[in-house]
């Protein structure tokens, strides 16, 4: 079993255990390698595999896709069978072997037979991403005991480590892919993610029992003269097979996330109608209308590897200090802002919630579609302003816009879901929030496709682009200021005011009554008391 306390005894850095730094840098490190990866992967189809603009959108938004679908698969397995350790181990060992594979590129063009170990690259690193990234994750939060104050500022430094990965790799893999070859990047990718593996393997100690398997008996235990834990890994690289197949089909994924989401909302609605109480009922309609607004935030904001990164490369002045900066690089402006802008986010939240003036859950996420249409109209704007390539400085302002808009959906988003979830659906609604990302992925390809510009000239393909771009601007200023006007009675179905006198009385040391229906109390199907 884990060890319910992992810090007892343990020795401690900067006031946190050692674990969370271990954490830390095989995150940023796995991160290094998936974002250096995604920098160059779209330049990787169209040049190098010669895959038309349409195409590698395509295949692009199907690698999007199944990244966020994997991990919902991998999170099961490991908190009912394997444990959050194992399953990262095991993850980052899938990765790098992806990573490894990427750099047998051969001569190129979709004659080679060298694009099936491509295809197998890109499955092994879906997988990996899977088993690993929800459960290091959770590995962080069980570092700490319930209440211990360090745990927020303990996930403010993980975070911190993501999006330093995210950043530097960024940076690196697309100056030595661009610059020296794929080979160069890619193998920076792989020697970030074989360097991620090392540090979790090394630190292990320092995790002090977090992360273990739920029972270490039921994984010797034998099946078919196969360890259990053993049966685990074969159903990964089985998985690995399916994926395999998935990433070269991509319409079969756009037909898997419809079924997927119908399921999801089928049962979601019958949960809601039978079996919950009024504020339950009222809180999962509320979950649904968000989770409903993913896919369409992401689907834009996903243009940022796929057409946005093509447009920056073929349209753009990329001239800086007299130096023409690789396309790719621009994919760490995000993190940059991120880096930026979250801790005024978090700030400015708190500064508005103690004057009465923070805006609700769904009011946040209309202002971030409507930041993330005025995006897509500076671009425009200032492409059509200017006399032949777009100056950089509009890459820089729609980044700064779209990363503006992602800390008012995503972290706020996130959240909420916690909150709405009865206690027995948070795994499902959680997961159906990651499903809902992967089929806005899916439809960034279809609205990428759509800018794409085979058989046009240079001036016409970018003035494609730019109508593109101008119409899901205006979709996404309208829904955005919809949501903002409906965004008063969505809230009441949140039931904000009631969990807000909840937690007041909870602080005035009054005692609550755990009654189905009453104000503030949420019942999780059982009669228990949810508490957040």
């Amino acid at each position: 079993m884990s060890n319910p306390n992992p810090t007892a005894g343990g020795k401690t850095f900067l006031g946190h255990p050692r674990g969370l730094f271990v954490l830390f840098f095989a995150e940023m490190w796995e991160r290094f390698s998936f974002y250096g990866m995604r920098a160059i992967l779209i330049f990787y189809l169209i040049q190098h595999w010669l895959f038309s603009d349409e195409r590698a959108y395509a295949i692009y938004a199907a690698y999007g896709s199944l990244v966020y679908i994997a991990p919902v698969l991998g999170g099961y397995l490991a908190d009912r069978y394997i444990g959050q350790r194992r399953a990262v181990q095991y993850g980052a060992i899938l990765l790098t072997i992806g990573h490894g594979l990427m750099a047998f590129e051969g001569s190129g063009g979709q004659d080679s037979p060298l694009l099936n170990v491509f295809w197998l690259a890109l499955a092994f690193i879906i997988m990996g991403v899977g088993f690993l990234k929800s459960s290091i994750s959770v590995m962080v939060g069980q570092l700490y005991e319930p209440g211990d104050a360090r745990r927020d500022p303990a996930f403010t430094i993980f975070y911190m480590g993501i999006n330093l990965g995210a950043f530097s790799g960024s940076l690196l893999a697309a100056y030595l892919g661009q610059t020296f070859g794929w080979a160069w990047g890619f193998g920076a990718a792989g020697i970030g993610m074989l360097l991620g593996l090392l540090v979790f393997i090394w630190g292990r100690p320092a995790l002090l029992g977090a992360g273990e398997a739920p029972s270490q008996a039921a994984l010797t235990e034998k099946v078919l003269g196969i360890r259990n834990e053993h049966w685990i890994y074969l159903w990964g690289l089985v998985g690995v097979v399916v994926v395999w197949f998935l990433i070269q089909y991509q319409h079969v994924v756009g037909w898997m996330l419809a079924a997927c989401a119908a399921l999801v909302v089928i049962y979601f609605l019958y949960e809601a109608v039978w079996k919950m109480d009024r504020i339950a009922r009222h809180r999962m309609l509320a979950a649904l209308f968000l989770i409903a607004l993913q896919p369409l935030f992401w689907a834009l904001f996903e243009q940022a590897g796929s057409s946005l990164n093509v447009y920056t490369d073929r349209s753009v002045d990329r001239t800086m200090l007299g130096w023409e900066v690789p396309a790719g690089m621009f994919q760490s402006i995000n993190a940059m802002y991120i880096f930026m802008l979250a801790p005024f986010f978090a700030g400015l939240w708190l500064w508005l919630a103690k004057r009465g003036l923070e805006p609700s859950t769904p009011a946040k996420f209309g202002l971030g579609l409507i930041q993330l249409g005025l995006g897509f109209f500076v671009l425009v704007w200032g492409a059509n302003a200017s006399e032949g390539l777009t100056p950089v400085i509009f890459i820089f302002l729609i980044y700064l816009l779209h990363t503006m808009g992602e800390l008012c959906l995503s972290p706020v988003g996130l959240s909420a879901m916690t909150k709405l979830a009865p206690s027995r659906l948070v795994g499902l609604v959680m997961g159906s929030w990651f499903l809902a990302t992967a089929a806005g992925n899916y439809i960034a390809g279809i609205i990428a496709a759509a800018t794409g510009g085979e058989g046009l000239d240079e001036a016409a393909a970018s003035n494609q682009v730019l109508e593109v771009y101008s119409s899901v601007g205006w979709v996404a200023v309208i829904v955005g200021a919809a949501v903002i006007l409906v965004s008063p009675f969505i809230a009441r179905l949140m039931h904000q005011d009631e969990e807000q006198l909840r937690q007041d009385r909870a602080l005035a040391g009054q005692q609550e009554v755990a009654e189905p229906g009453a104000p503030g109390i949420d019942p999780d199907g059982g009669g228990n008391v949810r508490r957040y």
